[in-house]
């Protein structure tokens, strides 16, 4: 096995999300042959050298596995809760043998789709806003949202962290007392909906996320889970590295969208002479 970034390392083994693992190594709490690393950068070969946290040797890696959890209101979307309250874990049906954990954020008082896995690189791409995964939600809110602050939840919302990424933003229905949204993000700062829709005078009463790239929560029940299918992964995985692709380079949406009009124009058979189209 070639060598590997410790985050990537600690991830595969089941230990933590990249992001996790990456608080893990600035911590001190991974050594390498006997000696501590902190630098993010390190790379290593488990095959080879000797990877320990917290002075325990990394467990073998575990077999992938990939769930689908619908998760209700009052909730907590996070492997421990130091207050007591319920996780998404304590959902998880006994059929799970590996410590997976979720992918994401989705707030105490939102419900709908949480992916739960034991695979970092993918859940590492799947919550950076880079890959551009869309995640779907279904939002209700109080009062009519008017063509400002729909043309404002589109274009961006200062936030603490930053002004959002475009989002996809369509009033499904409307009056005057209520309206039901549909919104596409590829980002996943805390609370984002509420705090954008908060931004423009909206007041969110209900949330739901109903997809994560091709993944769909479908009529999956409140408070049950189910394994993905080979096909939804196999999905998941080539659509973050395929926009992912798309935007390393300059540019990104003509190039990409040029390389694939050339694709489909060598595909097209050229009309006979003297025929018509």
């Amino acid at each position: 096995m070639t060598e590997q970034r410790l985050q990537k390392i600690l991830a595969q083994a089941g230990v933590a999300s990249r992001r996790s693992a990456e608080a893990i190594i600035k911590a001190g709490r991974v050594a390498v042959d006997g000696k501590t690393v902190t630098e993010l950068g390190f790379k290593a070969d488990p095959q080879k050298q000797t990877i320990t946290l917290d002075n325990k040797p990394l467990p073998k890696p575990e077999a992938f596995e990939y769930w689908l959890l619908h998760k209700p209101v009052d909730i907590v979307t996070t492997v421990k809760d130091t207050h007591g309250r319920k996780t998404v874990m304590d959902l998880l049906p006994p059929e799970v043998k590996a410590r997976v954990y979720p992918v994401g954020r989705l707030d105490q008082d939102s419900e709908g789709l949480v992916l739960m896995t034991n695979d970092g690189d993918l859940a590492y791409r799947l919550t950076q806003a880079k890959y551009k995964v869309p995640k779907l939600y279904k939002v209700w809110v109080d009062g009519y949202v008017n063509s400002q602050m729909l043309n404002t939840l589109r274009t961006g919302v200062p936030l603490e962290e930053g002004v959002t990424m475009p989002a996809r933003v369509h009033v499904k229905s409307a009056s005057s007392k209520n309206s039901k949204l549909s919104v596409v993000l590829h980002e996943g700062h805390k609370r984002q909906i509420r705090r954008m829709c908060s931004y423009v005078g909206l007041k969110v009463k209900r949330l739901v996320r109903l997809s994560v790239g091709p993944v769909k929560l479908g009529d999956l029940p409140p408070g049950e889970a189910r394994k993905l299918t080979a096909q939804e992964v196999k999905q998941l995985k080539l659509q973050s590295q395929e926009i992912h692709a798309c935007t390393k380079v300059k540019h990104s949406v003509n190039n990409c969208s040029s390389r694939r009009e050339k694709t489909e124009g060598r595909n097209k058979r050229p009309t006979p002479r003297g025929k018509k189209k």
